[in-house]
């Protein structure tokens, strides 16, 4: 299924958004079209949902994935990338599109994406799917040692040592692929060509450093800004939660927690995968998502 790019306006920003058309035409006009949003750090559209992407098409779904102000082949935003600023953002867009029939998913940031979203508007979208998502837990590490975690990455932040980390490795393919083995665990998905595609886009966009405004902006001391959990009860939209169960950015026990909080949540934890796991198991995660979307439509 080939893609094809449009350009949409929204307020202070030209966002870039990839299309897989829907296989069958008009025969699919009574199903929603589906709205993806990718994750942090070097990611874009092509990059998190490009196998997804062509999947759901084929299944007779019309697939819309923006890159993010300052993602891919987004440029920048004129206003400061915040939650809040990338929740209105994404309301913004879904007006931009004529969304009437619409179920909207992300990955861990766009996860978060979604759940704002959702709050925003309740029971604008059909249905919500939500992969290693963003926003369901106060702090970015759990346990014991948690506190001190999240505190020793407050500091790298504030210093700017994380992100001459983060440049560092963005340029090393070794170090790449040894970074890419706690979201990717599969090694026959954690390929050559995965490692320089990650590369390439942290070079050639800006997404590095509008991720490190965002996490600067969500990284308090002592909490994260955003923590959606307490309001997920109200959130009445069905909902897909797909969590890999060896997910470090976010506990596998999170997304137990988040799915029961959710009135009308699924859960697949899907085995031995990480925080990237449409990346990492997508003989799992694409036939649920399918199987999610026909029931919702």
């Amino acid at each position: 299924m080939s893609a094809r790019r449009a350009t949409v306006p929204v307020t202070g920003a030209t966002v870039s958004v990839v299309e897989w058309p829907a296989a069958g035409g008009d025969r699919t006009g009574d199903r929603p079209t589906v709205l993806l949003l990718h994750g942090g750090g070097a990611d874009s559209a092509e990059l998190s949902w490009g196998e997804v992407g062509p999947a759901l098409a084929n299944a007779g779904f019309r697939v819309l994935a923006p890159d993010h102000p300052g993602f891919g082949r987004s440029p920048r935003a004129e206003w400061q990338l915040t939650q809040e600023h990338l929740v209105r953002y994404v309301g913004e867009l879904v007006d931009a599109l004529r969304l009437d029939e619409y179920v909207v998913g992300g990955l861990s940031l766009g996860g978060g994406l979604t759940l704002g979203h959702m709050l925003d508007r309740p029971g604008a979208a059909r249905g919500a799917m939500l992969l290693g998502c963003f926003g369901i837990m106060p702090r970015l590490a759990d346990g014991s040692l948690g506190r001190l975690s999240h505190a020793a990455t407050f500091l790298l932040l504030r210093s700017g040592l994380l992100a001459a980390m983060t440049r560092s490795y963005a340029r090393d393919p070794a170090a790449m692929e040894r970074g890419l083995r706690s979201i990717v665990r599969d090694p026959a998905a954690r390929t050559p060509e995965l490692v320089q595609a990650v590369i390439a886009e942290a070079a050639a966009s800006d997404g590095l450093e509008v991720f490190g405004e965002w996490q600067r902006e969500q990284v308090l001391w002592n909490r994260l800004r955003t923590d959606y959990a307490d309001r997920l009860p109200g959130i009445p939209t069905p909902t897909l939660v797909v969590h890999g169960d060896h997910d470090r950015g976010v506990p596998i026990l999170r997304a137990r927690t988040a799915a029961r909080l959710l009135p009308r949540a699924e859960l697949l934890e899907v085995p031995d995968a990480g925080h990237w796991v449409q990346r990492d198991r997508p003989d799992l995660v694409v036939p649920a998502m399918v199987g999610f979307l026909r029931r919702v439509g």
